[in-house]
């Protein structure tokens, strides 16, 4: 998933610690970035991501990898396991899971799985969300401070 932008990537064990180093990780690659504005939702979507992950694939380690667009982000984890798919589900109130990609797909602009491939073999999938950061609009911004028009 490279894009033509900075490319900053983890691999590291699908274990229970993944989701927080995962977390860590996104945080200080936007910031790297300059993407601030975007590390809340980017947070609890890799989160949840990563967490699919390590509860459903049967992987020793998974990948995260964003790629930096200027005004919006992709972020993408991959394991190699191609035989178990991400299946969104309607939970009941009572569920303690399985709202995890509804909530990607409601954080990000854009989501999806796409699959990894090595030549003709199917060798593993990524999930992906894309996060933007909302376009300036000046006569908004001067709305928000207070005045009635932009200033020129």
């Amino acid at each position: 998933m490279n894009g033509n932008g900075d490319c900053y990537r983890l691999t590291i064990p699908a274990a229970p610690t993944a989701a927080r180093l995962a977390r860590e990780f996104v945080t200080a690659a936007l910031v790297a970035a300059d993407q601030r504005t975007l590390i809340e939702n980017a947070r609890i979507c890799v989160s949840d991501t990563v967490a699919n992950v390590v509860r459903h694939a049967r992987v020793p380690e998974l990948t995260v990898e964003l790629t930096d667009l200027e005004r919006r982000v992709l972020v993408a984890v991959r394991d190699d396991d191609p035989t178990r798919l991400p299946w969104p589900r309607q939970a009941d109130a009572n569920d303690e899971g399985g709202r995890g990609l509804a909530l990607v797909r409601r954080l990000s602009h854009a989501a999806g799985v796409t699959w990894v491939w090595d030549g003709l073999e199917l060798v593993g999938k990524q999930v992906w969300f894309e996060l933007r950061r909302e376009p300036t609009d000046p006569v908004r911004a001067a709305m928000a401070c207070g005045r009635t028009r932009p200033v020129a």
